[in-house]
């Protein structure tokens, strides 16, 4: 794909890996609505590149919100040729999160991909082209350590992604998605900087398995995935190989998995 000229929505874009998308975006030649649940955060992103990208207030699971993004830039740049599903949520620890935190989790990080998807398919299949990066992460591949929301909605956000290629890729429809480990962000701080022991044994779970990356390496890396339309965006080249050892004894894995559950916490106990 071609970024230079297009038109780009990304969503949770006020800070983190969303913010870094928006930026890299613009400064790849892109015009970009940078949408974020906080208007102040929205706006920020879009003065520190003023002219190339729009901030606004949106909620990324609401279809109507989705709609007027959309329409928003449509109006005052064009047809959009790629959306950034990139907003995303925890989602809570263990299985007493509730009700409602389920239902949250579903919509914000996998709905809000199928809404979106669901109103623009039909406008890129008739364009001949469209772009659309599902921003999932290495647990929709292994799986989080202590929040089965998390890890349920990304291996569906995977699993979405994986479909609409399938199904539209010969109609001019390119897909990528992006399957991270630790990214220096404020959804990573919350879970390290925790008095909760089990909520940091699950930020633990990130951070001692890899490199925590910065948003902007992470960006880089998923535009140069857009441009040579390449589906799969592993920032950290180990989830491959972790992803192998898992598919290839699938049981030796979650005892592994235990293991370094157990170790953690015991870890953190002292």
């Amino acid at each position: 794909m071609d970024i230079n000229g297009s038109v780009a929505i990304v969503t949770g874009a006020g800070s983190g890996i969303g913010q870094a998308l928006a930026w890299g975006l613009a400064e790849a030649g892109a015009s970009v609505i940078a949408a974020d649940i906080d208007q102040d955060a929205a706006a920020h992103t879009a003065s520190a590149r003023d002219g190339r990208i729009t901030g606004q207030c949106a909620d990324a699971s609401s279809t109507s919100d989705i709609e007027n993004l959309i329409a928003m830039a449509e109006k005052e740049f064009g047809p959009v040729d790629l959306y950034a599903a990139n907003a995303g949520i925890g989602g809570g620890l263990g299985l007493d999160i509730g009700e409602a935190a389920w239902d949250l989790t579903i919509d914000v990080n996998l709905r809000a991909h199928i809404r979106a998807a669901t109103l623009l398919t039909p406008k890129w299949v008739e364009r001949g082209r469209g772009y659309f990066l599902s921003v999932a992460s290495a647990a929709g591949l292994l799986t989080q350590i202590g929040s089965p929301a998390y890890s349920v909605t990304k291996h569906a956000a995977v699993g979405f992604a994986e479909w609409l290629s399938i199904t539209y890729g010969d109609k001019g429809i390119g897909v990528s998605c992006l399957c991270p480990m630790g990214v220096k962000t404020a959804l990573l701080d919350g879970l390290t900087e925790s008095d909760d022991p089990a909520t940091r044994v699950a930020g633990s779970s990130i951070t001692t398995a890899g490199e925590v990356l910065q948003p902007a390496a992470v960006a880089a890396i998923t535009l140069d995935a857009i441009r040579d339309e390449r589906f799969l965006v592993l920032p950290h080249p180990q989830v491959l190989d972790m992803y192998r050892q898992k598919g290839a004894d699938y049981d030796r894995w979650i005892l592994g998995m235990r293991r370094y559950q157990g170790a953690l916490e015991e870890l953190t106990k002292s």
